[in-house]
């Protein structure tokens, strides 16, 4: 296979634990890293309504904005910046929809379907594209750089090329018939997606 047909797009993305789900910070984190992703910066912090108004700002003169601003003002979140190959879509997918009843109903494996107890109360937030994951990201972690190429380099350096490195010096060792299904079993069992936690002190704020 020409390596040139491969390419990683190494994304980053915003994660919120909500309020009324932080109790359940390190089985959440247990599924993140479990499902690839590098947790590059997590931050505890109790947000006030006008930052919350400030973060929501595309929520405003709806309905539901009072109630999401005195809920995600109530207490402590966690915030987590995630990175990993199509981060976005990827949170987005495992977290499931924000509708309560559609993620029990439809996809009862999702967290919000597992944690959530409401539309409102819905436990776990995703940036909805690339773009609102910049916004995001630099409101919960100002003094971030974000840069795709930083990302990808971060991601393949830590997450990709060891591993890749150790099969493939296990694969000379070898010499399989089939070198190709040998590297994808070897890569396989030895869990190629065991990511660290980089910043694993949580500032108070």
């Amino acid at each position: 296979m020409d390596s040139g047909s491969y390419r990683i797009n190494v994304e980053r993305t915003l994660a919120i634990i909500k309020p009324d789900a932080i109790h359940n910070l390190k089985e959440i984190e247990d599924v993140l890293l479990k499902s690839g992703f590098i947790i590059l910066q997590k931050r505890r912090l109790q947000l006030s309504p006008e930052q919350c108004s400030d973060f929501y700002a595309d929520q405003n003169g709806k309905p539901i904005f009072p109630s999401l601003m005195d809920f995600m003002s109530s207490g402590p979140i966690v915030a987590l910046m995630l990175a990993r190959d199509d981060a976005v879509a990827h949170w987005k997918s495992i977290i499931g929809p924000a509708s309560i009843t559609e993620a029990k109903e439809n996809y009862p494996e999702c967290l919000r379907a597992k944690y959530g107890s409401s539309d409102l109360h819905n436990a776990l937030h995703g940036s909805e594209s690339l773009h609102a994951a910049v916004r995001e990201i630099r409101f919960m972690f100002p003094d971030t750089i974000i840069e795709g190429g930083e990302a990808t380099e971060e991601y393949l350096s830590k997450n990709v090329n060891p591993i890749l490195l150790r099969g493939l010096t296990e694969l000379c060792k070898e010499k399989p018939l089939n070198p190709r299904i040998w590297l994808s079993d070897w890569l396989m069992k030895n869990n190629p997606y065991q990511p660290q936690i980089c910043d694993g002190v949580m500032d108070e704020n």
